[in-house]
């Protein structure tokens, strides 16, 4: 892996002076130019100071080949540009225009089973096509031709959300480009045969020309799990080098900050999103709220992801929403509170710009039941008005200090792995309830019932620096990453292995002789076979109890011998018949300095919440009192001299939270202070910035 990109950052227009960047996707095209001047003095009222613009304007930039317009952007830039609201430029390639795809139906992406995708969306390209690359990149450089000097563009914004729509294409570009990618990392034929181990079902290669994608190969059969997998990490790496393509015209030509909007939540895992880090001048990323009780969790989580991705840089909120979005079967609303207390979120954990999509909600297309910034009640509406609140309490954080501080490090890391995800996916394994993403999701939640406030770390990220490391059902622990666990431990790190954790090497080889194979001296534990649990035979064991009163579902370990040097903390009851009644289900073991658990089942939120008592005072990790549990999640930013030093209090429940309050309040949405005895009350959806 190459080291990141030198971390740049968009500077306020001239004049101006550094602020938390606020606003969102700006579609000036979908609407008639007298509406443009109500739209900015709107966004002053609303304290926006930065739009993003030109996304999907393909046609209209070049509505027929060779023929360029940019008198309509010019108009808009330098309306915006003069209010002092600064332009995120989009490149303009994310969706060609139908003159094109009429010309060149070639460029479309196929699916597996050789359908292809016609016009009438969006992303309808192949990211393998050379056709459609020699059109995005003529734009490109007449984007950066004509806006490399203009003052009011303070960012390249590459085309959108990659893979949102052609992840996978299995046509013949995709299977010339997947042949020269296995040949890359390979070498040779030989070396492809054994990763993929096709000795199985007479599946021996004898030349590259012999490699297609995993196309249709029946109902109900299997494909070749080696194959898939490298076949997602192509798909990731085909549309990472078209972006690093176009990325790279623009800045030959006009030089400025860059980034492309990744889709990062607890189950966005169609990119290694850590790897497209590496790429970018800044992370940037586009999320959108888990409607029901996992909201504020959810959000928490995939923000502190995208702070470990950005390697706790400042980070961009690209898009999120101020109420429902348009593309769930059922598009739940955001509670009173939401607004404000979710882009809170969002900067608590590392976001140094807060973003909509979008400033005013579209009349027609696709995405008119889209929430926006403007709703379609106009600006007499609570929507505007949260967002005018949000402009105000973004701008004092500013004047207080916030910019040039960073999430302040928890002691405890929860470890997430795109591979180990993709890896699970496979329609042959021990049980298809069972999934690398949810564990992280659970671990972070449950901690966080115990007052433990943990960073979400990839697994090629710092996590060796923690006091304490989560591996939570990390399915490929490569001989690297392995030793990497190996020396942690041996050096006094504390690690908390569960099950699902190390049965492959990066190949999706088991690792022989009992799992985990690669770190089973570690844990100490030699699980011997898997117990998958379901109600989908009468009869059929559906759950295991614990003897702390935890409940394991879906998995269990069958754990045939534990090491000398184990210490059994909890136990399985069951029926003796199971043979699961009194056999290890939490384990600790010493390793040289270090201490490592083992969780051999799969508990869920509650049975980990439940547990994790025991396991913290096993591994001598201390936790706040019983009384500080749960209820509120606190994050912090400081700067590196502790000037600066802000605390962030999110109500977890939908009850009031009383919360002792040191230092100076700045943000109180839905609490209230009392000042005198130096407590809070945060309601439902609230939350509380101070400083100390």
């Amino acid at each position: 892996m190459t080291e990141h990109r030198t971390f740049q950052w968009p500077q306020p227009l001239a004049g101006g002076k550094p602020r938390i960047w606020y606003g969102g996707d700006y579609n000036p095209d979908q609407w008639p130019e007298e509406v443009w001047d109500e739209d900015i003095t709107l966004m002053k009222e609303a304290g926006v100071n930065l739009v993003s613009v030109a996304i999907f304007s393909w046609a209209k930039l070049e509505p027929r080949e060779g023929e360029y317009d940019f008198d309509w952007l010019d108009r808009v830039i330098d309306k915006l540009g003069k209010a002092g609201i600064a332009v995120d430029l989009a490149s303009g390639t994310a969706s060609p225009p139908m003159w094109m795809t009429q010309a060149h139906p070639e460029i479309l992406w196929v699916d597996y089973r050789g359908d292809v995708c016609q016009p009438g969306a969006r992303q309808h390209w192949r990211a393998t096509s050379p056709v459609f690359l020699d059109y995005a990149l003529k734009l490109c450089r007449k984007m950066a031709e004509h806006y490399k000097d203009n003052p009011y563009v303070v960012a390249w914004h590459v085309s959108n959300e990659y893979g949102c729509h052609n992840r996978f294409d299995y046509s013949d570009d995709a299977a010339r480009a997947f042949r020269d990618w296995c040949e890359k990392r390979y070498g040779t034929i030989e070396a492809v045969n054994e990763a993929w181990g096709t000795a199985f079902w007479a599946q021996h290669m004898n030349d590259f020309s012999e490699i297609i994608p995993p196309r249709f190969i029946g109902d109900g059969n299997f494909m070749n799990p080696g194959k898939l997998l490298d076949w997602k990490r192509f798909s990731s790496d085909a549309l990472l080098d078209f972006y690093k393509a176009e990325r790279d015209t623009l800045l030959e030509i006009a030089p400025k900050p860059q980034t492309t909007n990744f889709m990062v939540s607890a189950g966005g895992t169609g990119l290694d999103y850590d790897k497209w880090g590496y790429d970018v001048d800044f992370v940037s990323n586009d999320h959108y709220f888990t409607p029901g009780e996992a909201h504020l969790d959810e959000l928490a989580y995939s923000a502190s992801l995208t702070d470990g991705i950005a390697r706790k840089h400042p980070w961009f909120l690209m898009e999120h929403s101020t109420s429902s979005v348009n593309w769930r079967p059922i598009n739940y609303r955001n509670e009173p509170g939401e607004l404000v207390r979710d882009s809170l979120a969002h900067l608590a954990m590392g976001a140094d710009a807060i973003c909509y999509f979008q400033w005013r909600q579209s009349k027609a297309g696709a995405e008119k039941w889209h929430s926006a910034m403007v709703p379609h009640a106009g600006p007499d509406s609570q929507v505007f008005r949260d967002v005018c609140e949000l402009g105000d309490d973004l701008n004092l954080l500013a004047d207080k200090g916030l910019l040039g501080t960073t999430v302040v490090k928890s002691k405890v890391a929860v470890v997430f792995d795109y591979e180990s995800q993709w890896a699970t996916e496979h329609t042959a394994t021990p049980s298809q309830n069972v999934r690398h993403w949810t564990e992280p999701l659970d671990w972070f939640r449950a901690l966080a019932d115990v007052g433990v406030t943990a960073d979400v770390v990839p697994v090629r990220g710092d996590w060796d620096g923690y006091d304490t490391v989560v591996l939570p059902a990390v399915y490929i622990l490569s001989e690297e990453t392995s030793r990497r666990v190996r020396e942690y431990v041996a050096d006094g790190g504390k690690v908390i292995v569960t099950y699902y954790t190390g049965l492959s090497d990066e190949r999706d080889h088991v690792w022989l002789g009992g799992y985990p194979g690669s770190i089973r001296d570690v844990v100490g534990v030699r699980v011997e076979e898997h117990a998958p649990m379901g109600g989908d035979f009468p009869g059929a064991m559906d759950h295991l109890d614990l003897s702390n009163g935890a409940v394991a579902h879906d998995i269990a370990d069958v754990i045939g011998s534990v090491a000398e040097t184990t210490r059994v903390l909890e136990t399985f009851k069951a029926d003796k018949w199971t043979g699961f009644d009194g056999a290890p289900a939490i384990t600790v073991n010493d390793f040289g300095d270090g201490k490592a658990v083992y969780v051999g089942a799969k508990l869920g939120r509650e049975g980990l919440a439940t547990s994790l008592p025991g396991i913290l005072d096993a591994l001598g990790v201390e936790t706040p009192a019983e009384d500080d549990r749960g209820e509120v999640l606190r994050v912090e930013r400081a700067d590196a001299s502790d000037e600066n030093h802000f605390v962030f209090l999110f109500n977890r429940t939908h009850d009031v939270a009383v919360v002792d309050v040191e230092g100076e309040p700045l943000v109180a949405s839905l609490a209230q202070v009392n000042e005198s005895e130096h407590t809070a009350a945060i309601r439902p959806n609230g939350v509380l910035v101070v400083k100390l």
